[in-house]
């Protein structure tokens, strides 16, 4: 489980990082990467990092040993 949640956090941060850029440059990434936000392949990729953020929930609730 370590694995796939670090996984998923890379992943998140990529989305986050995305989300950064939409906030201070009106600039989303993803959508330019892939033809604009509602091209399959975008919306795939913004899908994956929703099911990433969620696995990334069970840290919340973790003990930092």
């Amino acid at each position: 489980m370590a694995t796939l949640q670090r996984v998923a956090l890379i992943i998140t941060i990529i989305g986050a990082l995305n989300w950064g850029l939409v906030g201070l440059f009106e600039f989303d990434l993803v959508a330019a990467l892939f033809n604009g936000a509602e091209s399959v392949i975008s919306r795939t990729v913004y899908t994956i990092i929703g099911i990433a953020s969620l696995i990334n929930i069970g840290l919340l609730f973790e003990d930092l040993d």
